[in-house]
């Protein structure tokens, strides 16, 4: 008979005792191994063989394999390693995706290889994409190129981002001006008249600016809800791709982040660069 208040196994033997506790011992091992392969196999700063790389560029079933194939094909660019061309058709592949995590990431990557005509190529395509991140990141690879033609897309990250509806009835939000945001984040509901919900998320990350349309509003197809001030990642690698391709027009602009007491410090530096490189190219 157990003693009340002691646990079952003070009782035992000391052999019987061990032999209890096995299962929780093996368990908890288990969940430790378990635990370890989980980040092993999803920590992207592992290294990948080719044939690893060749494999998990195809798994676009799995996108945490593709983005870090990715990862490691820009890797291998930055330090110059030719062995990365291998993987060039299979990149620009992915830059057709559907997946827009595939294309801004390729968009992104392409820039590392500035003599790639096809890379050119498919940028150009890439600055012209429905995502406004997918836009965003091509235009910036483009200035690796010395080529100007996604100079409205990095004017446009120095301007607030209109979020229009995409169907019509009651908004639902929940969101104050100021409100830091992800891309990704629900912005607002559309409840619409058949009692159908329309779910509005953020295609940027960035911060809360005019609100047009507020918690109750009635809106329709198209018209505005509320305004997206970009993040200061951004707007700082907007402005160092305009101290390249930046013209007249956008000086004032540009000044504007170099006299904002709500900018950064490196915000307002790189704005201050940025003015000078224009004004200069200007003369």
């Amino acid at each position: 008979m157990v003693e009340s208040g002691k646990p079952a196994t003070e009782s035992l033997p000391t052999a019987q005792r061990v032999r209890a506790s096995g299962p929780i011992l093996i368990l908890a091992a288990l969940f430790l191994v378990a635990t370890f392969l989980a980040w092993y196999f999803t920590w992207f700063g592992r290294g990948l063989s080719d044939g690893d790389i060749s494999q998990y560029l195809a798994d676009t079933r799995n996108p945490r394999h593709v983005q870090h194939a990715l990862l490691q094909v820009q890797q291998r660019l930055e330090r110059g390693d030719p062995s990365a061309r291998q993987w060039y058709p299979a990149v620009i592949a992915l830059s057709g995706n559907q997946e827009t995590e595939f294309r801004l990431t390729t968009a992104w990557l392409m820039g590392f290889d500035n003599q790639s005509e096809e890379f050119h190529d498919a940028l150009l395509k890439l600055v012209k994409d429905d995502a406004p991140i997918v836009r965003r990141n091509a235009a910036l690879a483009l200035v690796r190129f010395n080529d100007n033609t996604g100079r409205d897309v990095l004017v446009s990250i120095l301007r607030p981002y209109e979020l229009k509806s995409v169907a019509s009835g009651m908004v639902s939000s929940t969101l104050h001006t100021g409100s830091e945001v992800s891309r990704g984040a629900l912005l607002a509901r559309i409840e619409q008249t058949d009692g159908k919900v329309v779910e509005l998320r953020s295609p940027l990350p960035g911060g809360i600016g005019e609100i047009s349309r507020g918690n109750g509003s009635q809106v329709s197809v198209g018209e505005v809800i509320l305004q997206l001030n970009s993040d200061d990642g951004s707007v700082y690698e907007a402005l160092r791709g305009l101290s390249f391709v930046g013209t007249q027009e956008d000086l004032a602009l540009v000044e504007s982040f170099a006299n904002s007491s709500n900018a950064s410090d490196r915000v307002r530096e790189q704005a201050k660069l940025t003015a000078k490189a224009i004004a200069t190219r200007g003369k």
